[in-house]
């Protein structure tokens, strides 16, 4: 099989073949017969044209190579073996040699620049559709098909009446004798390093058959390699999407768990363990049961040193050096369930219900040049419940109606303590601006002076009670056009407390009476949120275009009680929004849209009493806060071309923020104190962003480039600013798929980034080249190793720069062998930190973080 290629919409075709051989040509197109001819490329170019015959009779089907990729409808189907070239141990592996298809920095899945919302095995959920999770831990050798299911609907009934042009699942077909016993992998491990032994044990088996799957994954080690984060175990949503997700009213209910400083790429110590379990169970037809477990456990040590200088030269507050180390433990739990219940067509009832709880603890020790020394410990246990019932209702052939609610219930309980010397020594740093100043910031709050620190605790408590819920009704006027009505509510209750106090010498609490913010060092506050809403949408097709104009008419009340006050507006809103599709072909087409989003801010906000966010940040709300307005413009761009293998996507985005709640910031020396305010200075945000990619025979080429442009007003000292950042970042790459050959993809990425903050303006300029090299020797050897260097320029003459090396070498007697004995080496060149210069609002500032040292691991794979 020397190429292959599927014909354009005019039935054009191109072969990249050899000279001077002899091919045999097959064209094959169903209900047609099946065209064969020789030709000889003697010539440098050959044109022929090929007319099928119509297949009038049946007899018999002789397969003789199964085509690489095969399209029906909106489904693309990837043979996957087509793909392989003999190194690849896990799905993603393959995924990386499927054109269309990437694995961006983040883990996820982009087909044609969409991110997949879904990912199943032979069409039952995977986690409840995790990407990550599937692509990092099925083995690549049981995977048969990958199916693209574009303008997917996980209801069948609204795939007609709903816009999905933008939702992308995957299928993962498994070869057959892979659907009726056990497969997968374990991988043991071990090595050694300066401090401690390594060790690492991951197992990863699976089950399939067509009545019920069972699926398990676990992770143990101490190696930096970490299966799933804490991020993803934060940002598994079990599929919950809230039914108010379209009506314009966007509602935070905070998120007030531990806000953790390091990952694996910037830890000095990492260990990890990870059990995760998924079954689906279908008794009959019309029922299917799904559900999961995930425990993950993870301690982590970092360390990090920083210079902060502020942006405001006018302030006078002090350039700042830190040195922070922190310890870090995380337990986290979660369990869902789910049934799906289909009787017939007309009749679709789903449930759902997630359960989520975690115990987290962070210790930080952090000496500051302006402050002195400083001990912190956070805590916070929290647990949630997430519920879901959806009902869909065919009641004829032009009326369709649907039922989606979901209740979430939240409790929060952070707990914040920070050990602070007690007037530090001025001449310890020449920027300290005077020695009372620290200590006026205690006495403000009401402390204990007396004491050789300050020994300071709040605790805090958020419980959050919602119910979101909507009914549609959809009503199929013709072929090309329908209308949706919609009558949703949000209802949802916030209980905030909190409580400041000092700890004396002998363990005992002293309550603090603070001089400032009229006396609060408590919270006690209750939030009452409603939003009663009807929605009308109008969709329309005709010729190219589809066409969805709708709008939202909301009645809201909002009601905060504390401190004896009660708070409280009750208003009307109408959201616009629209939306248009021009379908040029199949796999091109141009979305526009335009939505004006209500967006309301969490309880912590309006609270009045005083919050610890750190002990040099501290906040207190505003009562009246009101919401904020937004305006949002997006256009889309996508084509994919299967006859070259050229894959676009190019989004662009504007957004304007009214009535914007933000910061009213004061500082004394580097002490942050913030509070809330509605301001009608816009904010505004211009995104764009776009990939280009295309196959050149075994030669894959593509280029990502982001163009990005903020204005944020900010209020510092009472007195506006106006802060303006502008980041421009290219990603040029080349990727080799060859067969037999070793296979190279050189990346080089360039960024700037200029940031004007008024007071001062800053530029950046990252230049990242990198090397990945894969190779696949002798049938039995797998090498691969990845390179990258990276520079900043500072854009004052000044540059930084770091890299890593990781390198792998496997031994596997053949593909079907039971044993595979890998030498892992990560962090080569021994590195022992890491570079960064950013900036924010407030500051620029330049970070080194320290990082795993050379680990070196030897380690056995045994494969089921």
């Amino acid at each position: 099989m020397e190429s292959y290629k599927s014909t354009d919409e005019l039935g054009k075709f191109l072969l990249t073949l050899k000279k001077n051989t002899a091919y045999k040509i097959q064209i094959s197109y169903v209900g047609m017969q099946t065209l064969e001819d020789s030709i000889f490329t003697k010539e440098a170019d050959i044109v022929k044209d090929y007319v099928l015959q119509s297949e009038s009779t049946l007899d018999a089907v002789e397969i003789v190579y199964e085509m690489p990729v095969t399209i029906k409808g909106d489904t693309v189907t990837y043979n996957a073996d087509s793909f392989k070239n003999g190194s690849e141990r896990k799905l993603e592996d393959v995924l990386e040699n499927l054109p269309g298809v990437e694995i961006n920095e983040d883990g996820q899945i982009e087909v044609e620049g969409k991110v997949v919302n879904k990912l199943m095995v032979n069409g039952k959920d995977f986690f409840d559709g995790d990407t990550k999770l599937a692509s990092k831990n099925i083995p690549s050798k049981a995977v048969d098909k990958i199916q693209v299911l574009r303008n997917y609907s996980e209801v069948g009934q609204l795939r007609g009446v709903t816009n999905n042009q933008d939702n992308i699942a995957l299928n993962i077909k498994l070869k057959e004798g892979k659907e009726n016993f056990w497969f997968g992998d374990v991988t043991v491990g071990g090595g050694s390093s300066p401090d401690e032994g390594l060790y690492l044990i991951q197992p990863k088996l699976f089950y399939y058959n067509p009545k019920y799957s069972v699926n398990f994954i676990g992770d143990l080690n101490n190696i930096g390699e970490v299966a799933l984060n804490r991020r993803d175990i934060r940002n598994l949503s079990g599929g919950f999407r809230a039914p108010s997700r379209s009506s314009g009213t966007d509602i935070n209910l905070g998120d007030n768990s531990l806000n953790f400083l390091t990952n694996q790429n910037n830890a000095i110590e990492i260990d990890t363990r990870l059990a995760t379990a998924n079954f689906s169970y279908a008794p009959n037809p019309a029922l299917d049961l799904s559900g999961f477990a995930i425990f993950n456990s993870s301690k982590i040590r970092s360390r990090e040193t920083s210079f902060v200088q502020y942006t405001n030269l006018t302030l006078g507050i002090p350039d700042e050096a830190t040195e922070q180390t922190s310890e870090e433990r995380s337990n986290q739990g979660i369990v869902k369930l789910s049934a799906s219940y289909q009787p017939n067509f007309s009749n679709q009832m789903d449930y759902d219900i997630i359960g989520r709880i975690s115990n987290d603890e962070q210790n930080r020790r952090l000496f500051s040049s302006v402050l002195g020394d400083t001990r912190q410990r956070e805590e916070v246990s929290p647990y949630s419940i997430n519920q879901n019932l959806n009902y869909y209702y065919t009641l004829d052939e032009n009326n369709i109606f649907s039922l989606e609610a979901q209740h979430v219930l939240k409790n929060e309980d952070p707990f914040y303590n920070a050990i602070l010397e007690n007037d530090p020594d001025p001449d310890a740093d020449p920027n300290f601006p005077d020695d009372d100043e620290y200590d006026a910031t205690a006495a403000g709050l009401g402390l204990d002076q007396s004491l050789d620190n300050y020994n300071l605790g709040q605790n805090r408590r958020i419980e959050s009670n919602q119910l979101d819920a909507k009914i549609d009704w959809f009503n199929i006027l013709n072929t090309k056009s329908n209308i949706n009505v919609t009558l949703g509510t949000i209802i949802s209750r916030q209980q905030f407390n909190s409580s400041l106090f000092q700890f004396l010498d002998d363990g005992s609490q002293f309550d603090p009476t603070p001089t400032i913010n009229d006396g609060l060092d408590v919270n006690d506050t209750e939030y009452n949120f409603s939003d009663i809403y009807l929605g009308a949408r109008y969709r329309v097709k005709t010729g190219k275009f589809t066409i969805t104009p709708g709008v939202s008419v909301h009645a809201y009340g909002n009601k905060n009680t504390q401190q004896g006050q009660t708070f409280e507006e009750n208003f009307f809103r109408v959201l616009p929004e629209f939306e248009t599709r021009i379908q040029f072909k199949k796999s091109e087409a141009l979305t526009l849209r335009y939505d004006m989003r209500n967006q309301f801010t969490d309880v912590t906000r309006l609270a009045r009493g005083i919050v610890l966010n750190n002990f040099n940040n501290i906040q207190f709300g505003e009562p009246d806060l009101q919401n904020a307005l937004s305006h949002n413009v997006n256009l889309i761009y996508t084509s994919f071309n299967l006859f070259n293998y050229t894959n676009v996507f190019a989004r662009a985005s504007y957004s304007s923020n009214i009535d914007q709640i933000r910061n009213l910031t004061d500082f004394e020396s580097v002490i942050r104190t913030n509070t809330f305010f509605n301001s009608n200075f816009a904010d505004e945000s211009v995104n764009v962003s776009g990939r280009v990619q295309r196959t050149f025979g075994k030669i894959r080429a593509s280029l990502r480039a982001g163009f990005n442009y903020s204005k944020i007003n900010q209020f510092i000292q009472g007195q506006r600013s106006l802060n303006e950042g502008f980041t421009q970042s290219y990603t040029p790459s080349i990727r080799t798929n060859f067969k037999v050959a070793p296979n190279v993809t050189l990346s080089y990425r360039y960024s700037v980034v200029d940031n004007n903050q008024g007071g001062r303006e800053t530029q950046f300029i990252t230049q990242s080249p990198s090397i990945d090299v894969d190779a696949y020797i002798w049938k039995a050897v797998t090498f691969r190793t990845n390179y990258s260097y990276t520079n900043q320029n500072l854009g004052n003459g000044q540059s930084q720069s770091f890299q890593n090396w990781d390198a792998s070498l496997a031994y596997r007697k053949d593909r079907d062998a039971k044993f595979e004995y890998e030498v892992k080496a990560t962090n080569l060149l021994d590195i022992d930190s890491q570079v960064r210069n950013s900036a924010n609002n407030f500051s620029v500032f330049t970070s080194e973080t320290f990082i795993l040292p050379r680990f070196v691991t030897f380690r056995v794979v045994y494969s089921l």
